[in-house]
């Protein structure tokens, strides 16, 4: 039954981390972000780690609420646009989203001593001490790798890069 629960859970952040990296929707791209990170959790209790997986649970409710918050704010700003393709620059005229945003998706990926690391970390640490093969660990660094590159596409689409996507 672990065995199933650790081969769903890993298929589940591939697939939205996959499906994120290609979404342009900003309200989907968290959404892809919040089933990856689910995966997530479920890939700890899979490995018994139930305790660390409810931490998680709690440290990632906490920056993604901040998030979507900050996706309010910019989809507001913006006139209503949630096409990510269509923000560009939005740093200069929203710096504190700017950066809770980037805190937020900072600490979703991992970043040390953000409320993510003390999760995220844990979890990675002890799976690797799991004897389940390479094939799982590879699969849960390719997840992680793709948590990353989803997160800096977005921070680049919406604040760095030009307006109107260019």
């Amino acid at each position: 039954c672990s065995a199933l629960l650790l081969f769903i859970s890993i298929m589940t952040m591939f697939m939205s981390g996959v499906v994120a990296i290609f979404e342009y929707d900003l309200k989907k791209i968290i959404a892809l972000s919040t089933l990856s990170q689910l995966g997530m959790m479920m890939f700890s209790i899979s490995l018994g780690l139930y305790e660390l997986a409810f931490f998680h649970l709690l440290t990632h409710a906490l920056f993604k609420a901040l998030l979507f918050l900050c996706a309010g704010v910019l989809i507001h700003g913006a006139g209503n646009i949630q096409d990510i393709r269509s923000f560009g620059g939005l740093s200069l005229n929203f710096p504190l989203v700017t950066v809770c945003m980037n805190l937020a998706n900072l600490s979703l990926c991992g970043v040390p001593f953000l409320a993510g690391f003390y999760s995220k970390d844990l979890i990675v640490e002890l799976a690797c001490q799991y004897s389940w093969g390479i094939f799982v660990l590879l699969m849960m660094f390719i997840c992680l790798s793709l948590t990353v590159l989803y997160s800096v596409r977005l921070t680049y689409l919406s604040f760095v890069g030009l307006y109107g996507g260019g």
